[in-house]
């Protein structure tokens, strides 16, 4: 899923001005892409504790100025007025989020759509306007983004720096949100980067993100990793389903289809990697130890009693196999 760099517009009145979820808001922008820029409007001093939050984001503040019964309107204005000022001023902002549920900016999602843009609409499910739901590409409902709550640390579990079972309830939500609810492994760091630009694996104990996705699978009950043409996979249980599976059942028929393609595209001998990438490639699931092999060089032993390959060694003593 291709990344989108978003410019945010945040009714505050509309949004309710909590903290929790105005970070909520920001995190459910933060996978879809890269918020470029960002403005709040009806800013007042009861709003004060949003402030570390719209510093630590550099969200821009309009703030509500007393005057006349059209304050509200005035806002609307406003920012109507400056999204589309972003829209023609800012050719790397292709993704447009609104946070508020008003019919009145039905115009404005329907000109940026004409635009080419993206319009994400987020609001409380009481004040949301269906024709500004309708109009939207997508719609999420305050209260679906509202913070979870992390996962009961287990008696006994030490974490070292960052806290397990919090990043174990963010990555829950980046994967569930995902179309597919699927992903690469490398994409789901590149979108922890951006929510939490200090993210380091070692805070939680592991070398590298793939002890830590390890790390993550083993302590939830929603998610799973897995091998896909090499590339290392995470997704919600079951979602690994789809893919095909090899056992001890099913190995030595995989095996020959996989060598009658190289020799049907005329291919006679092949190198053992290539061999190996392209059954990874159609069961993800490869292991050789599944199947009964301490190694891949032994799968090749076995298939070469079978009579479907021969094993020959170059003039530079690389091991070729050569199809039967």
């Amino acid at each position: 899923m291709g990344k989108s760099n978003f410019a945010v517009f945040v009714d505050l009145e509309n949004a309710g001005a909590k903290e929790s979820m105005l970070r909520s808001i920001i995190e459910k922008v933060k996978i879809r892409g890269d918020i470029l820029l960002g403005k709040v409007y009806g800013y007042t001093d009861r709003y004060s504790e949003l402030k570390e939050c719209l510093l630590s984001n550099t969200f821009f503040v309009v703030p509500s100025l007393r005057y006349g019964k059209n304050q509200k309107n005035n806002l609307d204005i406003q920012l109507v007025i400056d999204a589309m000022e972003v829209a023609y001023t800012n050719p790397l902002i292709d993704s447009f989020c609104i946070v508020s549920g008003d019919s009145d900016y039905t115009p404005l999602v329907g000109k940026l759509k004409t635009m080419g843009k993206t319009v994400l609409g987020i609001s409380r499910s009481e004040v949301a306007s269906s024709i500004f739901i309708n109009a939207c590409n997508e719609f999420v409902f305050l209260e679906s983004v509202a913070a979870k709550k992390p996962p009961k640390q287990k008696k006994g579990e030490r974490i070292v720096d960052g806290d397990l079972n919090e990043l174990i309830s963010q990555v829950e939500t980046i994967v569930e949100d995902q179309d597919e609810e699927q992903m690469y492994a490398s994409e789901l760091k590149d979108t922890l980067m951006r929510l939490r630009p200090d993210f380091e694996e070692r805070s939680y104990g592991c070398a590298t993100f793939g002890k830590l996705i390890a790390l993550i699978t083993s302590k939830s009950e929603k998610l799973c990793s897995w091998t896909e043409a090499s590339s290392l996979m995470i997704g919600l249980s079951g979602a690994e389903e789809s893919a095909n599976k090899m056992d001890k059942t099913n190995w030595l028929p995989a095996f020959q289809a996989a060598l009658d393609r190289f020799k049907a595209e005329g291919f006679e001998r092949i190198n053992p990697s290539i061999l190996k990438s392209t059954i990874q490639a159609d069961y993800p699931n490869f292991d050789e130890r599944t199947i009964g092999f301490k190694r891949f060089s032994d799968v090749m032993k076995e298939l070469e009693k079978q009579g479907l390959l021969r094993v020959e060694m170059d003039e530079a003593h690389t091991m070729l196999l050569k199809i039967c």
